[in-house]
C-alpha cells in the first residue's frame, strides 16, 4: 500500500512539473512552442530515408537506436520555402497518440514557463490559417505561438503513416 501512494505522490509531482512547461523552437524567424509532455528528446538532423508517395512535408523515416521514427518538416507543413538543413537545424522527437514523428525546426530556443494565463486563443482571421495553432503565449515582451501537436497531422494522414510506422 505504501508503495502505490509513493508512485502516485511521484507521478503527480512529475505531471505538474511538466505544466505550463513548453520547448521553444524557430522556423524561418517565427517563434513556435509545443507542450513539453509531448517531447521525447531532441537529436541532431541525420539521415533521412524517403518513403515514396508520401506528401512532400513529410520527409521520410529515420532509425532512432532500432525505433523507426516518420519525420516532418515543419517549413514544409507550414508551406514556407523549403531550406537546407544546418548545423542548428534539429529534430524534436513527439508522441502524439502513441505515434511518434520527429519535427525537423531550424533551430531549439529553450524550455519555457508560460502560465495559461498569459496564454489566447488565435486570431481568428480564417479557419484554415491557424488550424495548426491553439494559442499565443506571451513572455514579456515576446509572443510564441503555442503549436496543437495533435492537430500536426489530420485523421488520414496521421493512419497512414502510423501504418507505414509498423511496415517498418
Amino acid at each position: 500500500m505504501m508503495t502505490e501512494i509513493g508512485s502516485q505522490e511521484v507521478e503527480t509531482w512529475e505531471e505538474d512539473t511538466q505544466k505550463d512547461k513548453f520547448l521553444t523552437f524557430i522556423v524561418e524567424n517565427e517563434c513556435y512552442g509545443i507542450e513539453i509532455k509531448y517531447v521525447t528528446e531532441i537529436i541532431g538532423i541525420q539521415k533521412i530515408t524517403e518513403i515514396p508517395e508520401m506528401p512532400d512535408f513529410i520527409r521520410g523515416i529515420i532509425n532512432l537506436r532500432g525505433k523507426i521514427i516518420l519525420v516532418m518538416d515543419i517549413r514544409l507543413r507550414f508551406k514556407k520555402p523549403f531550406q537546407p538543413y544546418n548545423d542548428r537545424t534539429c529534430i524534436v522527437v513527439i508522441d502524439v497518440d502513441d505515434l511518434s514523428i520527429g519535427l525537423i525546426v531550424d533551430s531549439v530556443s529553450e524550455v519555457l514557463s508560460i502560465p495559461d494565463s498569459e496564454i489566447v486563443a488565435p486570431p481568428e482571421i480564417h479557419q484554415k490559417g491557424n488550424k495548426y495553432v491553439m494559442g499565443v503565449g506571451t513572455v514579456g515582451e515576446d509572443v510564441k505561438l503555442i503549436l496543437d501537436c495533435t492537430k500536426l497531422l489530420n485523421t488520414d494522414e496521421a493512419q497512414t503513416l502510423e501504418t507505414i510506422g509498423k511496415e517498418h
